[in-house]
């Protein structure tokens, strides 16, 4: 295939600087060369200002971005904000539900990001009446990533109770249940042909345990199972709410990290979601494991969630992943940036997570938490997926080859994101979408019918 070309004036290689006058050439979808220190060729696309590696959301719930705007006002708390989304899930269906991600999708396109994890959960029609084809709502999110140009690890979750008790599943959850850990096996187990059918090179499936809350302790082991029987990664929710580790406790006499721990879940294709509310002991259990987690700022502290420890768990060998996860912003360099701002207001100290540890976990510790080891690095051979940050806005204006990887990380923002290359196909050029055009209408035709 022909070689591809383009010169970016600055290039986050890795470490803690920049390199200038770098050639980025491609063939077929992967890095063939790297050079820094290079004249551009006449057929080279210029790249203005830092190219770093794609970003990668590394937790997604594509529903919840028509939420925007609707749970911001009035008192309440992560479980008032709980029964409005549990509303929206209620009206989507397969075609209703491709429209919305593949607008969110481009959106994430737009602020940089070439792949997602979508933890998904809303699998069946309302009433829990499964569809023809079981799998109608995961094919429409694979589907809708295809579209919007982005790569997706599919993360299929068992959600099989409605608590740490044991209580059945009603009204909307019944959408997220397939009865027992066998049920769901069934059904996951016709995903990755769907997944390639449709995307062969850009999608991947990977197994999914929403929290201690929706499966039983005996069923832990079995969808871990699951997870390495499909070769992809392990997910689940942990720890966002001092609630849920009450129940636990009460319930099992653990937290949830030592139950998952206890069977066998924690480990290094595993990704806790949140673990926002972690005992010493639990960080040990994580670290230890070399359990890796994915903060997800945004949403924790629009939820009042809380701050985890994110300094804690990094120095205890959890590698640091994030995730937009209900979408009330979509901006990678945002999430970023708010590990360490909100490490500064928890400790009192600044300069905890310097921004290469922030851009490794926006790029390359995502893309290993959601099974593509090969992307996340502008090296030879790995995936060529690479987004471009104007360094000339009005946030960015000043940067130089010195101070750009600080102004990336703690001043620009999505909306500075100008080029975005996945499998070295240009997805976003000039900042507007190559893929699907006026992204903000598709997105207020998407959600509009959902609160009508």
């Amino acid at each position: 295939m022909p070689v591809k070309r383009w010169h970016a004036e600055l290039a986050w290689l890795g470490g803690d600087t920049v390199a200038e006058q770098v050639l980025l050439e491609v063939e077929a979808d992967r890095f063939l060369r790297v050079t820094p220190g290079s004249q551009p060729p006449a057929d080279a696309v210029r790249l203005p200002g830092l190219t770093i590696p794609g970003l990668v959301n590394a937790h997604s719930h594509a529903f919840h971005r028509a939420l925007r705007g609707h749970t911001h006002y009035g008192a309440g708390d992560f479980w008032a904000w709980r029964r409005q989304m549990y509303a929206v899930a209620d009206q989507l269906r397969p075609d209703s539900y491709l429209a919305l991600a593949r607008a969110v999708y481009a959106e994430m396109a737009l602020a940089g990001i070439t792949t997602v994890g979508e933890f998904h959960y809303l699998h069946h029609a309302p009433g829990g009446v499964g569809y023809d084809d079981a799998n109608a709502m995961g094919v429409a999110l694979v589907a809708a990533a295809a579209e919007a140009g982005i790569r997706i690890s599919l993360l299929d979750t068992c959600y099989l109770q409605a608590d740490v008790e044991g209580s059945a599943l009603s009204g909307p959850q019944l959408r997220f249940g397939d009865g027992d850990v066998a049920g769901w096996a069934a059904r996951v187990a016709g995903l990755p042909a769907a997944a390639r059918g449709i995307a062969p090179m850009t999608a991947r499936v990977g197994a999914a345990i929403h929290s201690v809350r929706a499966v039983p302790a005996d069923g832990l082991a079995e969808v871990s199972a699951v997870a390495t029987g499909l070769a992809g990664p392990l997910h689940l929710h942990l720890s966002e709410q001092p609630a849920e580790n009450a129940a636990c406790l009460a319930a099992t006499g653990r937290t949830p990290a030592a139950l998952c721990a206890e069977h066998g879940v924690l480990g290094g294709r595993t990704t806790a979601v949140h673990a926002t509310h972690l005992s010493a002991a639990d960080v040990c259990l994580l670290g230890s494991s070399a359990t890796a987690v994915c903060l997800c700022p945004t949403t924790e502290r629009d939820l009042a969630d809380g701050i985890g420890p994110s300094a804690a768990l990094r120095a205890a060998g959890s590698a640091l992943c994030l995730g937009s996860d209900s979408h009330a912003a979509i901006d990678l360099l945002e999430e970023a940036r708010a590990v360490e701002l909100d490490e500064r207001l928890a400790s009192l100290r600044r300069g905890t997570h310097p921004a290469s540890v922030l851009l490794t976990a926006a790029t390359a510790g995502g893309a290993d938490a959601l099974g593509w080891p090969e992307a996340g690095r502008l090296v030879p051979g790995a995936l060529a997926d690479f987004a471009t940050i104007r360094m000339d806005s009005v946030r960015t204006a000043g940067a130089d080859p010195g101070t750009a990887m600080a102004m990336a990380t703690f001043a620009a923002g999505a909306a500075d994101v100008t080029n975005v290359v996945v499998g070295g196909l240009t997805i976003v050029s000039d900042g507007e979408s190559r893929r699907l055009h006026q992204v903000g209408r598709a997105l207020a035709e998407a959600i509009r019918p959902l609160w009508s």
